[in-house]
Order: structure tokens, then C-alpha cells, then sequence
């Protein structure tokens, strides 16, 4: 087993920059690209990441700690950043999610001491699942929507690089 709380909340502290500085400030032709109908683009990831932030990880290992197995988590609509307006610019989204991952990082460190990482929850799919998976998937979850957000964006370039495509393993098709 590789979880180590430390170097879990490693990722975590930087995923907000990181997007931040990889994103802030693009054209729009980045920000838009996707891969095709129903897939996300950038600032959809971000949206997404908010939701997640407000709903998922803490709400969860709270719900652990609070009630153990006796009540299931509540679904986490993994589309709802789809049906919301977007009223805000990408720049006031990274800002919203690294200010929602610094209170959330707190209340981490605050909450989960080492002898709560095997205490379980319910997930309503998945059913038992623990304290220290719900961290590890957090850290994951993380990783999986910036290399999202990065094979997006190189698929863009995807026609223009010729025959250096036979070197870029980010534009080979997946299977």
C-alpha cells in the first residue's frame, strides 16, 4: 500500500495552482477544445472540480466520521457543473477552487487523524468504502482531470504536428 497522508495532501495543495498556471490567461481555443460530443473542455474540468469540492471529499469523510456505515452518502452528480450558467470568468473559477481546496485542506487536517483512515462510509454505488480510499481517490481524481485537461488541449494539435505523431503517446487513440 502506497498512501501516505503527507504526500497525499502534497497533490492536493498544488492541483489549484497548477491548473491555474497551466490555464489562466489562454485563448479561448485552448479553453473550448474538447474530444468530440459529450467530453469536457477546460473550463468544464474546473467546474467540475468546484462541484467535487463543495460536495464530494469532505462531505463524505465528515459523513464517515458522523455516521459510519448507518447512513449511505448522498449521489455526487458528476454532471451538475453542465446544467449551471457560466456567469463567471475561468480566472474566478480557478480562484473559487483554490479557495474551496484551502478551506477543504484544513478541514482535512482538522478531521482525519491516522486512526481514522480504515473507519468506512457507504458509497451509494459502491457500497463500503474507506476514509483513506476516499483520500486516495481525491489525489486521483486530481491527476485523472489534469492529464484531461492536458490531452485535450494536445489533441487540438493533434493534424498540425505531422509525422511526430508516431512520438507523442498523449495523441495516440486510447482503446
Amino acid at each position: 500500500m502506497n498512501f501516505s497522508m503527507s504526500e497525499a495532501i502534497e497533490v492536493l495543495e498544488r492541483t489549484p495552482q497548477s491548473l491555474a498556471h497551466l490555464l489562466a490567461g489562454l485563448s479561448d481555443s485552448w479553453l473550448q477544445c474538447n474530444e468530440g460530443e459529450e467530453t469536457w473542455n477546460a473550463r468544464e474540468v474546473i467546474e467540475h472540480l468546484v462541484e467535487a469540492e463543495k460536495w464530494n471529499w469532505i462531505p463524505r469523510l465528515e459523513m464517515i466520521l458522523q455516521d459510519g456505515e448507518s447512513n449511505s452518502f448522498p449521489p455526487f452528480d458528476r454532471f451538475s457543473h453542465l446544467q449551471k450558467s457560466a456567469d463567471s470568468s475561468l480566472e474566478e473559477k480557478l480562484q473559487e477552487f483554490q479557495s474551496l481546496r484551502t478551506e477543504n485542506l484544513q478541514k482535512l487536517k482538522e478531521l482525519i487523524r491516522p486512526e481514522h483512515l480504515e473507519l468506512t462510509g457507504v458509497h451509494p454505488a459502491l457500497g463500503p468504502v474507506k476514509a483513506r480510499e476516499v483520500i486516495s481517490t481525491w489525489v486521483v481524481h486530481d491527476l485523472t482531470h489534469t492529464a484531461q485537461i492536458v490531452r485535450v488541449m494536445a489533441g487540438r494539435y493533434r493534424a498540425d504536428v505531422g509525422p511526430w505523431i508516431e512520438y507523442l503517446g498523449i495523441l495516440k487513440k486510447r482503446g
